[in-house]
């Protein structure tokens, strides 16, 4: 079996566990072993994503089996494409469908779901972000799946990226204090015991949402801003106030996005646009 990443290969192991349990009975009793060669097939068109815990899956149940793969993740498909090809025994083949196939269906969905909102904001600067809202245990697959419909990714957790939000910001007093206490940390011994961190280059977005808090945070020198659940009149003060406070800052909005709000949030001059939805209401894709 190829390479693939750890956290994967244990979710497509957890996956295959859960569905077998002792054995496939009804592909034990009913077939005589015999090659054959399967073909998975789109019954709706979408993005790909998810070839690689599905490969996985067909060879983790038998690593005899060969996979021939058609289209690659990020390739758009249309009904009836011939999207995987995979040759070996009959039992282990059907044993291995429905795992594969659910991990196919939910992450082309993502996908697929990814590259409508990028296909609505197409001609703007804007970027469609996702978000921590995973399903427990599928977060690198679901993050990849919306690099794979053309999105980018935001924080992977809570290590990565510092977001300053409005708990935290009431905990500090304010968002002056807050930022200040984030950037005392990332110079602390105990930030570069605990991360592993050689620096204090981690990024910081603090989370505004009156004009009086995007000045204090980028008087204290902020250079991303997420602007949650705004509309998009607010949105359009709150850009302009920024770009004339500071032309360099990012500016990140996020709440209240559907694909009939999205264009007109992106025409608003933010940076990013960040959707929940992309990964946790995706309509999975039919195979």
């Amino acid at each position: 079996m190829p390479e693939f990443d750890p956290a994967v290969i244990k979710l497509v192991r957890a996956a295959v566990a859960e569905d077998i349990g002792q054995g496939d009975v009804t592909s034990l009793a009913c077939l005589e072993p015999e090659p054959i060669t399967a073909r998975v097939i789109a019954k709706s068109a979408g993005h790909l994503s998810g070839i690689m815990p599905a490969v996985m899956t067909f060879q983790m149940i038998d690593s005899a089996n060969t996979v021939r793969i058609n289209k690659k993740d990020g390739d758009a498909f249309e009904v009836g494409d011939v999207l995987m090809e995979v040759e070996g025994l009959n039992q282990t083949i059907l044993t291995a469908e429905r795992t594969a196939l659910n991990f196919m269906a939910h992450l082309s969905g993502v996908a697929t779901l990814t590259a409508t909102f990028v296909e609505r904001v197409r001609g703007t600067k804007c970027v469609i972000l996702d978000t921590r809202k995973t399903t427990p245990g599928w977060r690198t697959l679901e993050k990849m799946a919306v690099t794979h419909g053309g999105g980018k990714n935001h924080r992977y957790g809570l290590f990565d990226m510092m977001l300053i939000k409005d708990n935290h910001i009431a905990a500090a007093g304010s968002i002056k204090d807050a930022v200040a206490r984030a950037r005392t940390y990332l110079l602390s011994p105990d930030y570069r015991l605990q991360f592993g961190a050689k620096d204090d280059s981690l990024d910081i977005e603090v989370e505004v949402t009156t004009p009086e808090e995007l000045a204090e945070a980028i008087e204290a020198g902020v250079k991303r801003l997420l602007l949650d659940n705004q509309s998009t009149e607010s949105l359009k003060r709150l850009v302009a106030k920024a770009r004339g406070m500071d032309p360099e800052v990012k500016l990140e909005a996020s709440g209240n996005v559907s694909l009939e709000t999205v264009a007109e949030i992106a025409a608003t001059g933010v940076d990013y646009i960040s959707i929940g939805a992309l990964t946790h209401s995706a309509r999975a894709c039919d195979f």
